[in-house]
């Protein structure tokens, strides 16, 4: 193994100081092998090429585990080779056997900090200081070095529709390919610019109110008030119109009280306590 500033020997010894303590500060690869082990020969200049091609995005350290039987005791490695990579002090991730390069390097990806990573976490920092202007910019700065990262078109979309630009972010969302719209954050994003777009019909929240307390059967009424409410992060009363709608008349705009509910559904993910209960009343309303 050529030398190198990014590859180093641990032992049980330094292992926290040079592994763990360092994770905190970049991702640490710790590759477990032997000197008898052919397959972790034929690994080590793979692992050594990538180490120096990332130019310290990740450090690799090497570990003997005929000589550090206590580490390979402890991490419960049990076939070489094995490697494992270290995050923030914990191990993230891992892999065994002789790999080839381009999985290796896809594992790499998923942890090492790109540019790209660093201008999201400016930007959502702008963003929480109230500077959106500038998170604005960051982010599309990111998304030039990193078009194919979708979390930061999404995050782009979101801070234009906090900023009051819905047509802005609907065509960030509009942008994104085929699979990506299905991802449950752009679903909860498009749901979400919806409903916008129906609460624009009406502005007047308390006129809608009024409307409702004169006839309860105005649906229309009902449906732009749920609207507001989501916009104002009031789900439980969003859901309260539209399950009233639903069950008052489910061929009111294509059945939109159901289409709401589910809507609403995800913006809020399925786990949520709030949709469980709603959708079990959803099922005693259908059947």
């Amino acid at each position: 193994m050529s030398e190198s500033p990014y590859i180093y020997h641990v032992t049980q010894e330094d292992f926290t100081q040079r592994v763990i303590e360092t994770s905190h500060r970049v991702p640490v690869m710790v590759d477990f092998w032997a000197d008898w082990c052919g397959p972790c020969h034929m690994l080590m200049p793979v692992l050594a090429k990538l180490a120096d091609e990332y130019k310290g995005q990740f450090l690799l350290a090497k570990v003997n585990s005929d000589e550090q039987q206590g580490l390979a005791s402890h991490f419960r490695i049990r076939s070489l080779p094995t490697v494992r990579i270290f995050k923030n002090g914990d191990s993230v991730d891992e892999f065994m056997g002789v790999q080839p390069e381009s999985v290796i390097r896809e594992i790499i990806e998923r942890h090492i900090e790109r540019e790209s990573d660093k201008l999201r976490h400016e930007a959502f920092g702008a963003a929480e200081a109230g500077d959106t202007e500038l998170a604005l910019q960051l982010l599309q700065q990111a998304a030039r070095l990193d078009p194919s990262n979708t979390q930061i078109k999404i995050d782009l979309a979101r801070i234009l529709m906090e900023n009051g630009e819905p047509e802005r972010a609907e065509i960030v969302l509009d942008d994104l390919s085929g699979p990506d719209r299905e991802k449950p954050a752009v679903k909860s994003l498009k749901a979400q610019l919806a409903f916008g777009r129906v609460a624009s019909l009406e502005p007047d929240r308390r006129k809608l109110e009024s409307q409702i307390n004169k006839n309860p059967n105005d649906l229309k009424s009902r449906y732009r008030l749920s609207a507001h409410n989501i916009i104002r992060g009031e789900f439980d009363a969003a859901m309260d119109q539209l399950f009233e709608i639903m069950r008052r008349d489910r061929n009111f705009e294509d059945d939109a009280g159901r289409k709401g509910l589910l809507a609403v559904f995800e913006i809020l993910g399925n786990q949520d306590k709030r949709v469980q209960l709603y959708r079990s009343k959803m099922f005693n309303v259908l059947h």
